[in-house]
C-alpha cells in the first residue's frame, strides 16, 4: 500500500519537476543542510551544556529559552526541505536502507525530546546553575548520538550501495522492501 502511494507520488508533476529542475533540487538540498546546522547546532549546544562540557556559567533555563526559537525555525525548514527531497526521488528514497535507518533515529530522537520536555526538564529550575541530574545527561547523550546518526544516515542516502537494482541478498531485499529478481 505505502509503496503504491510512493509510486503515485513519483508520477506527480511536482515530483518530476523538482527532480528534473536544474537549480531547485540543489537549492533545496543546500537549504536542508543549512537547516541541519541550525537545528542540530542549537540542540548540540544545549546538550553540551547539560553534559557539563560547555557554557557551564549559563543557566539551563536561560539557554533553553534562547535556543528554542532557533531550534524550531531549523526544524520547520528541515521538515519542508526534507519533504521536498523525498518528493524529488520518492521511490529510491523509500527503498533506501539509509533512509529507513534515518527515520528510526529521528523517531528515537523525538521520543527522547518528549521524555526530556515532559518529564526531565520540569524541575530544571532546581539545577539551573547547580549539578545537572543524571537523567538530563542521559537525555543529552542520547540526543547527540541520535542526531549524529541522523546526519550520517542522511548523507549515505545519496549512495546507491543498496538500490533495488543492485540487491542480490534476500535479507537486504527484505530490509529495503525491494523485490528480489529471481533470475
Amino acid at each position: 500500500m505505502l509503496e503504491g502511494l510512493v509510486g503515485k507520488l513519483a508520477d506527480t508533476p511536482w515530483s518530476i519537476g523538482l527532480h528534473e529542475s536544474l537549480y531547485l533540487y540543489a537549492i533545496t538540498e543546500s537549504t536542508h543542510v543549512m537547516s541541519i546546522m541550525l537545528f542540530v547546532g542549537t540542540i548540540a549546544t544545549v546538550d553540551l551544556r547539560l553534559l557539563g562540557i560547555s557554557y557551564n556559567s549559563v543557566p539551563v533555563s536561560q539557554m533553553l529559552s534562547r535556543m528554542l526559537p532557533w531550534t524550531v525555525a531549523g526544524f520547520i525548514l528541515l521538515v519542508i526541505t526534507g519533504a521536498m527531497l523525498f518528493l524529488a526521488i520518492p521511490i529510491r528514497t523509500y527503498h533506501s536502507l539509509w533512509f529507513r535507518l534515518k527515520c528510526i533515529m529521528i523517531l528515537i530522537a523525538a521520543v527522547n525530546i518528549a521524555i526530556f520536555t515532559f518529564k526531565v526538564e520540569r524541575d530544571k529550575a532546581a539545577w539551573d546553575l547547580g549539578p545537572v541530574p543524571r537523567k538530563s545527561k542521559v537525555c543529552a547523550a542520547i540526543s547527540l548520538s541520535a542526531w549524529a546518526c541522523v546526519i550520517v544516515f542522511g548523507r549515505l542516502i545519496a549512495y546507491n550501495w543498496f538500490d533495488c537494482d543492485s540487491i542480490t541478498s534476500p535479507t537486504m531485499a527484505e530490509l529495503t522492501g525491494c523485490p528480489l529478481d529471481p533470475g
